[in-house]
C-alpha cells in the first residue's frame, strides 16, 4: 500500500492546475484585448499606410482593367486560386486586389498604384482568429475559448443571485479585495448582452470550421466546400484548361443597373484564368446584419443565380449574420465606438476575473507569486508588445516579424513579472524572520 502524498508533491501539482488556469485566463485576455482593437481593422490600415490612393467609387471598367492588369502581374507564379477586388466604401476607400502570393491598390483608372502593406494589421487580427498558431488549430482553440467565455458569462450571474439588484452598489476598496470583486460584478452586469453575444458568435465562427471538417469526412469524402454549400453557395465546377480573364466589368454594371440599393463591397473571381471560372459579387443590404449576399456570374459577366443570405431559409441567414455582430462592422463608427468600449470592460472582466481568483488563493493559504507575478506580466506585458510592434511598423517598415517580436515580448513580461514578485516574496520573507 502507498504511503500518504508528501506535502511537497501536493503543492507542486496545486501550481500546475494553477499555472493552467492562468494560461486560458491569459489566452481569454489576449483574444478579448486583441478583439478590441481590431474593431478599427480598417481605420487601422489606414493609418499604416497613409498614402495608398482613396475614392468614393471606381468604374467598372476601371476595375477590369485592374483585374487585367493583375492577372497579367502574376505570370510566372503559382496560379492562384481566388481573385479578390476590394471595392472602396465609407470605412476603407480604397480599391485593392489579393490574390494567393500579393495584394495590389489600384488607383482610380484602375492601374496598379503599388503594393498594400498592412502587415501590423494582419498580424492583429491573426492574433485574434488563430494566437498565430497553424489556422485550424488556433481558431479551433479560440472557439474553446469562446465557449468558456460564454459559459463564465452564464455561471457567473447564476453563482450571484444579487448580481442584478446590485448592479450599481460599489463597496469600499480593501484589503479582502471586495472593492476589485464588485468592478468586476458591475462590468459583467452592464455588458452581460454584448458578452454573451460575443462569445457565442465567436464559439461558432471557431469552432465551424473543425464542425465543417468533422462533417466533410464523415458524409462527404473530405470535401469541405460540400458542406458550405447549402449555405453560402456552390463553388461551381473545377475546369483547369486555360482561359481568357473573366469580365468582372459586366458583372459589376449588372449589379448597378438591376440591384441599384445594393452596396457592391467585393468582385470575386474563383480560379481565374482556366474554363472553371466564374464571378462572385458580394453586395451589402442596408438595415441588415448579414456581411452580404453573394450573387453569382459567369466568365462573360452573365448573371446566374443568388446565393439566398439575405432572404433565403432563416439558417442561412443567420450563419451570414454572424460576422457582423460578432466584429461590430454594421451601423459605421458609432457602432464601432460601443464595441470598442463594451470590449474593453469584457477585456477588464478577464483580468480582474483571474486577480479575485489568484486573491482568494492567497486567503486560503495558497501562496503563489510567482503566478501572481506572471498574471502582472500578461496583463501589462500584452498591450505593451502590441504597442513596440506597431512602433516597429511605423519605423522600420512593413516587413517586420511581428508576432514572433510579440510573443517573445509577452514572454520577457511574463518571466520578469514571476521573478520579480518571486525575489519580493522572498524578500519580505526573510526581512519578517526574527534575528536569531
Amino acid at each position: 500500500m502507498s504511503g500518504p502524498i508528501e506535502p511537497e508533491t501536493v503543492k507542486k501539482s496545486l501550481s500546475a492546475h494553477a499555472a493552467i488556469g492562468l494560461i486560458a485566463g491569459a489566452l481569454l485576455y489576449i483574444v478579448s484585448l486583441t478583439g478590441t482593437v481590431a474593431v478599427f481593422y480598417q481605420e487601422l490600415q489606414r493609418v499604416e499606410q497613409p498614402y495608398a490612393p482613396e475614392m468614393r467609387s471606381i468604374s467598372p471598367e476601371a476595375v477590369q482593367r485592374g483585374v487585367e492588369a493583375v492577372l497579367a502581374s502574376e505570370a510566372g507564379k503559382p496560379t492562384t486560386t481566388h481573385l479578390y477586388v476590394h471595392l472602396p466604401d465609407e470605412e476603407l476607400p480604397r480599391a485593392t486586389i489579393t490574390t494567393d502570393t500579393q495584394a495590389l491598390h489600384l488607383d482610380q483608372d484602375g492601374s496598379i498604384a503599388g503594393p498594400e502593406e498592412i502587415d501590423w494589421s494582419d498580424f492583429l487580427v491573426k492574433l485574434h482568429y488563430t494566437l498565430n498558431l497553424p489556422a485550424l488549430v488556433g481558431i479551433t482553440i479560440v472557439g474553446i475559448l469562446g465557449v468558456m467565455m460564454l459559459v463564465l458569462a452564464v455561471s457567473g450571474v447564476v453563482a450571484h443571485p444579487r448580481i442584478f439588484r446590485d448592479a450599481f452598489r460599489l463597496r469600499a476598496r480593501n484589503g479582502n479585495g471586495i472593492g476589485l470583486a464588485d468592478w468586476h460584478n458591475r462590468l459583467s452586469v452592464w455588458t452581460l448582452p454584448f458578452s454573451v453575444a460575443i462569445a457565442l458568435t465567436g464559439a461558432l465562427i471557431g469552432l465551424a470550421s473543425v464542425t465543417a471538417y468533422a462533417i466533410a469526412a464523415d458524409d462527404y469524402k473530405g470535401d469541405v466546400e460540400a458542406v458550405y454549400s447549402p449555405v453560402f453557395g456552390e463553388e461551381g465546377k473545377a475546369d483547369s484548361r486555360p482561359a481568357s480573364v473573366p469580365n468582372v466589368a459586366n458583372a459589376l454594371s449588372h449589379m448597378a443597373r438591376i440591384y441599384p440599393d445594393v452596396h457592391v463591397t467585393y468582385a470575386i473571381i474563383h480560379d481565374p484564368l482556366t474554363k472553371g471560372q466564374h464571378v462572385q459579387i458580394v453586395g451589402e443590404h442596408d438595415r441588415r446584419l448579414i456581411f452580404g449576399e453573394y450573387y453569382a456570374f459567369n466568365s462573360k459577366g452573365g448573371f446566374d443565380h443568388v446565393a439566398g443570405l439575405a432572404d433565403g431559409e432563416l439558417g442561412q441567414q443567420a450563419a451570414a449574420s454572424i460576422y457582423q455582430l460578432h466584429f461590430g462592422t454594421f451601423g459605421g463608427l458609432p457602432v464601432k465606438f460601443a464595441y470598442f468600449l463594451f470590449g474593453a470592460a469584457l477585456t477588464a472582466i478577464c483580468a480582474t476575473g483571474t486577480y479575485i481568483w489568484l486573491g482568494k488563493r492567497r486567503r486560503r493559504g495558497v501562496d503563489e507569486p510567482g503566478i501572481r507575478g506572471a498574471w502582472h506580466g500578461i496583463i501589462l506585458g500584452t498591450p505593451v508588445a502590441l504597442g513596440i510592434t506597431l512602433v516597429a511598423r511605423l519605423v522600420i517598415g512593413n516587413h517586420f516579424p511581428f508576432a514572433i517580436a510579440f510573443w517573445i515580448i509577452l514572454a520577457v513580461a511574463v518571466l520578469a513579472g514571476a521573478m520579480g514578485m518571486r525575489r519580493n516574496a522572498g524578500g519580505q520573507k526573510t526581512a519578517s524572520s526574527p534575528v536569531v
